[in-house]
């Protein structure tokens, strides 16, 4: 991967402009989720995304994975408006610009560990060349699972699982990367090292985070807080100095 060097830090990753979410449009049970968001990231931002259950994180979160549309309002990612996109722009950008990592890491139990980091461009490339390998190998090296590349999910550790998910998330090379409660099923010790992990991508690769979780000491750690309450945001606040 390109060194944090290459990268404007201050570079605008992500831009929400009035973002609204409704469901069941039209009829009586129309409801509104989310009212009217702005919100920015740079490729600088290490944030936690918090809020109680039912606050809207996960309809926002679909929302900035292009994996949604909105009901009003605008998503820009890297400066380029993706409302009115069709499903194979917003695929693109999904696929190249955004990385995703979940509390279950679903790796593919058939493939290796290798496989599964290279299975994003697989999807789009097909079979992998030896640059697209070499950059896999690098980034197993990066979350500390070099030795382990040919060993399948089973013969791996749940942390270790989870940090194939991570360089898996990252093989794209995005400039934003999403993760959905991502420490949420590991102990202590590896959610500790899948969320150093995630730092270090943000410091060394200029890869802008957004972490949702309701682990208070994790997002307590983090530079931003941002707070939804009742589809809103609430405050948005510094984590760490």
């Amino acid at each position: 991967m390109s060194d944090v060097g290459t990268f404007n830090q201050r570079q605008e990753v992500l831009r929400l402009r009035g973002l609204r979410k409704s469901y069941n449009l039209g009829l009586p049970t129309e409801v509104e989720v989310l009212h009217g968001l702005d919100l920015s990231l740079q490729r600088s931002d290490f944030a936690a995304l918090i809020g109680t259950s039912g606050s809207g994180k996960s309809t926002l979160l679909n929302l900035i994975g292009l994996l949604d549309t909105p009901t009003a309002g605008e998503i820009e990612v890297l400066g380029e408006a993706t409302r009115t996109s069709d499903d194979s722009r917003r695929t693109a950008l999904r696929s190249s610009r955004i990385g995703f990592v979940f509390q279950f890491h679903h790796l593919i139990q058939a493939f290796t560990a290798l496989e599964n980091v290279l299975m994003p461009l697989m999807v789009t490339h097909g079979k992998p060349n030896a640059e697209q390998r070499e950059l896999g190998h690098s980034l197993l090296n990066e979350v500390g699972l070099a030795a382990y590349a040919e060993r399948k999910p089973d013969q791996l550790s749940g942390g270790q699982q989870q940090r194939v998910a991570v360089a898996r998330a990252l093989v794209t090379q995005p400039a934003l990367l999403l993760a959905d409660e991502p420490t949420g099923n590991l102990d202590s010790k590896s959610a500790d090292e899948v969320f150093a992990l995630f730092r270090m991508f943000n410091q060394k690769f200029g890869c802008a985070v957004l972490l949702v979780t309701h682990d208070a000491k994790l997002s307590a750690q983090c530079d931003r807080i941002i707070t939804l309450e009742d589809g809103r945001i609430a405050s948005d606040t510094g984590g760490r100095v």
